[in-house]
């Protein structure tokens, strides 16, 4: 690990002199309007002139919006600390948020523009992210983090086929879709595999706990073999009956990893505790997407216990902990990120509920949408000051 290098004075806004700032607020923004907007578009009451079908456009601006946002971020914050290179701020940083605007708009209005300039637009931002990573741990020679560009080539391939659907050269929508969440599942599993145990070994260490983490090694190399492979099997081979297999002992295997973590110690700090809880998000999706095949449900718990769970509540918590540290605060949840993290776990266990519970499916998933609101909206409202001020 190299040293952070001092970012340069810029004359742009404070919003756009840090990576993380317009990204994490962009996104948790974009999230929380996003699902304002689906919940109204499920019940038929408010058409948007997308070439995507309603569920279609959900999921992907959960993906490509609000998730590739938070990666964004997190990158741009961490690649400096990992190469020792300056960081992009400015105007370029402004060039790469425009991108991603872009492709909100003209995905939204992808009937008006055309699902090919729509898909043009969209992929820009992608493909212009994967671009400068790869530039930037290239140049300084940062062998150990390549994983990451290779992950954002293959968000940009899920991206692809989504769109190649909407425009009718295939039907490779549905691969796209779970092509991408497979790819966010195991880097939660790689990265949150290596900050929860951290940032949890720092909290007990400091209050001199006895027990602490297990530190990375063979189980936990181990472990991401058998979720990757569980995760291509289910990208390709959703239905088979080794795929729910596969998928099972990948969950079981990331719920001993994490209970290896100390998470039961962590109690006193939301700012901690909710890193575990998000991590259970990825062996809770897992067995029940394992589940689905053999006992012949729905994959739908499955699939949110992963967006919802374990997507939802990781980028909150990764978003809260780098905002008041890279901004020079003290680190720790207080009143507004616990309630925010309340919020999102409410929106997870409310929507799992809703799959689950098909008689109170409407009841339940309405109130997952709204806590979700809540939970990101929370963030953009109490995280927005501290973002865009220096």
């Amino acid at each position: 690990m190299t040293s952070v290098p001092r970012y340069r004075a810029t004359a742009a806004p404070a919003l756009f002199s840090q990576g993380f700032r317009p990204f994490f607020l962009a996104g948790a923004a974009w999230s929380a309007m996003a699902v304002a907007l689906w919940l109204p578009m499920f019940e038929g009451r408010l058409p948007l002139p997308t070439a995507f079908d309603p569920l279609t456009w959900h999921a992907h601006e959960m993906l490509f919006g609000f998730v590739a946002a938070v990666i964004a971020g997190f990158l741009l914050t961490a690649i400096p600390n990992w190469t020792g290179r300056l960081p992009l701020q400015g105007a370029p940083l402004i060039g790469l948020c425009a991108l991603w605007l872009l492709g909100r708009i003209a995905v939204a209005a992808s009937s008006i523009v055309g699902p090919l300039a729509a898909a043009l637009c969209d992929l820009s931002f992608l493909a212009a992210l994967l671009a400068l990573v790869l530039r930037e741990l290239l140049a300084g020679r940062n062998w150990r983090n390549l994983p990451m560009p290779a992950a954002l080539a293959v968000l940009l391939v899920a991206n692809a086929l989504i769109h190649g659907e909407a425009l009718g050269w295939s039907e490779s929508g549905a691969e796209g879709k779970r092509l991408a969440i497979a790819v966010v599942t195991l880097l939660i599993a790689l990265i949150g595999g290596r900050i929860v145990p951290s940032f949890t070994r720092n909290w007990l260490a400091r209050r001199g706990a006895g027990g602490l983490p297990a530190v990375f090694g063979a189980f936990d190399r181990a472990c991401l073999l058998i979720t990757g492979a569980a995760l291509l099997l289910w990208v390709f081979v959703p239905d088979e009956f080794v795929t729910g297999l596969a998928l099972i002992a990948a969950g079981i295997a990331n719920a001993v990893r994490l209970a290896r973590w100390h998470g039961r110690d962590t109690g006193p700090e939301p700012l901690v505790w909710v890193l575990h809880l998000g991590f259970a998000g990825v062996p809770a999706g897992l067995l029940l997407l394992g589940l689905a095949p053999l006992a012949d449900w729905s994959t739908t718990a499955g699939l949110h216990a992963l967006s919802t769970g374990a997507f939802g509540t990781m980028t909150l918590a990764v978003m809260t902990r780098a905002s008041l540290g890279h901004t020079g605060r003290e680190v720790t949840a207080g009143r507004a990120g616990l309630a925010i993290y309340v919020a999102v776990t409410a929106a997870a266990v409310l929507r799992i509920a809703a799959a689950m519970l098909p008689l109170h499916s409407l009841l339940l998933f309405g109130a997952s949408g709204v806590c979700w609101v809540a939970a990101f909206g929370g963030f953009a409202i109490a995280y927005g000051r501290l973002l865009a001020s220096r």
